[in-house]
């Protein structure tokens, strides 16, 4: 049961604790940078900016560190997994991309499910024997309007819907986790996978979409509807830092779901449909080429 007002000023004592988080530099990411370098954690900054990266960096002391990662490159992703050989004790699957025009990764996968889905799937997949405790995947609760297409994930028959793909992509994190669970289970592991949203958060993200018309729109949203960066890696932390269960769904207390403080919530059942969940797996597997 979470306590009513959770925030980062409840987290416990994180020293020894090594937490790598993509996309630090900016938004949800920054902001629980911030709260667990402060609780003692020691961080790993996974950006593709590195000048960003470095920047927020500076402002949390010793114990942080940068590194380059584009989740959109495999080859960026397996180069970073060479490169980190020290244990960690959380993975925070942080970084991603939202409702924007049709793009393709350097391995020609639709941008947002190759970002937001592929990448971490194929990151976590290579980090797995140095994790020792969990991973967190930032979700959202536009995944109640996703659907899979497993005959056609990377939209190459489709028409294309920016909006459609990536209700597409945060609902494949929701079915990486319910996998990764099963996995864990199956296997006697101590590991655990946790699934978090940030409801209605003001960050970067609303204006990342090469929609004049949506950052317009967003933009008074922000302002009179969104909680802030602050409030909206409230479920991050705690789906990072507390005794949970694997397989929880954590975000915002409020009305709707869009603000308030963390609480445990209920993923649509579709995001625990066992069969697609498997044979988005291996789909995945077979496209990222890591088992």
């Amino acid at each position: 049961m979470v306590q009513e007002k959770w925030d980062e000023t409840n987290l416990p004592n994180l020293n020894g604790r090594h937490i790598l988080i993509t996309g630090a530099n900016s938004g949800i990411g920054r902001s629980a940078a911030v709260a667990l370098a402060r609780a003692g954690a020691s961080l790993t900054l996974a950006v593709r900016d590195l000048a960003k990266g470095e920047a927020v960096a500076s402002t949390l002391g010793d114990g942080v560190r940068v590194r380059h990662l584009d989740l959109a490159n495999l080859a960026s992703i397996r180069a970073f997994a060479q490169e980190m050989t020290e244990p960690i004790s959380v993975l925070i699957a942080n970084a991603g991309v939202m409702a924007i025009p049709l793009r393709r990764t350097a391995d020609g996968f639709e941008m947002q499910i190759g970002t937001n889905h592929l990448g971490h799937f194929a990151l976590t997949n290579l980090l797995l024997p140095q994790i020792d405790d969990r991973i967190v995947v930032v979700s959202s609760e536009v995944h109640r309007q996703g659907h899979i297409d497993l005959d056609d994930l990377n939209w190459e028959r489709r028409r294309y819907r920016r909006w459609s793909a990536y209700a597409q992509s945060k609902l494949a994190n929701l079915l990486f986790v319910e996998e990764l669970e099963r996995r864990f289970r199956e296997q006697g592991s101590s590991l655990r996978a946790v699934a978090v949203h940030p409801g209605y958060s003001d960050t970067n993200l609303q204006h990342s979409t090469g929609s004049v018309m949506f950052s317009a729109i967003a933009g008074i949203g922000n302002r009179f509807i969104a909680q802030s960066e602050r409030m909206g890696a409230l479920p991050t932390l705690y789906g990072a830092s507390m005794d949970v269960a694997g397989g929880t769904y954590i975000g915002p207390n409020g009305l709707l779901n869009l603000r308030g403080h963390p609480k445990i919530g209920a993923a649509a059942k579709k995001a625990h449909d066992s069969r697609i969940a498997q044979e988005l797996w291996e789909i995945s597997a077979g496209l990222t080429g890591i088992a």
